[in-house]
């Protein structure tokens, strides 16, 4: 039961994470019954739905931007200040890691913090690198997926299909991107801005109930 409740914050996220993907394969696999029975067209299994480039392309679209999201937000607190947001660190406070090199030697530190400057360098920035890259992953196969669907319905239609190199220069590309890259931004800049005066009692993504609104940090 400890280990239940040690892990369950990440236990219920990946709970609902599971529920909502396969929410969303169901659920986008029957619109694509009906539209290929409106078309005359062959109709797709469950199965094959999950691999083709409609349904792999939506995914990775919003993983795209969830990612941005986390990794611009991990960055940019770093070097950023918004007075009173529990979001923000607080600007009157001292550095809180600029001793890396001695605090590789205290009880419990990461191993790797030892294995040189370059490396304390690389772990230091590690969580937004990680979080970048699951970025850039997500998007070259939102971009290849989202250049199969539009080559395939380009096919449907008699027209030359644009190759995925050409595909980067199309609108529907980065109108995909953008409708939701800008829900993302705005959704961080209002938690931001909403926690210098709103509480969440015990989250720490939440300042104490009573502190004062100009209190900055958790």
């Amino acid at each position: 039961m400890r280990r239940l409740r040690d892990n369950g914050l990440t236990l219920v996220l990946l709970a609902l994470f599971l529920a909502s993907i396969t929410a969303q394969w169901l659920t986008g696999w029957h619109v694509a019954v009906e539209d290929a029975r409106r078309h005359g067209q062959p109709v797709l299994s469950l199965s094959a739905y999950a691999l083709s480039p409609e349904f792999l392309s939506s995914v990775f679209e919003n993983w795209e931007s969830e990612f941005l999201q986390m990794s611009a937000y991990v960055v940019l607190t770093a070097f950023l200040i918004q007075r009173g947001s529990a979001e923000s660190k607080d600007p009157d406070a001292p550095p809180r890691d600029a001793h890396l090199e001695s605090d590789a030697t205290k009880a419990g530190a990461p191993s790797v913090l030892s294995w040189g400057p370059v490396w304390r360098a690389i772990y230091a920035r590690s969580l937004g690198l990680a979080l970048a890259i699951l970025f850039l992953v997500s998007f070259a196969v939102h971009w290849i997926q989202s250049a199969r669907a539009a080559a395939e319905e380009a096919v449907e239609h008699g027209e030359v299909p644009l190759g995925p190199i050409a595909y980067l220069g199309d609108a529907q590309l980065w109108f995909e991107s953008f409708q939701n890259w800008q829900s993302e931004f705005l959704s961080t800049a209002v938690l931001v801005v909403l926690s210098i005066f709103l509480r969440q009692r015990e989250s720490p993504e939440s300042k104490p109930v009573a502190a004062p609104h100009s209190k900055t940090g958790d």
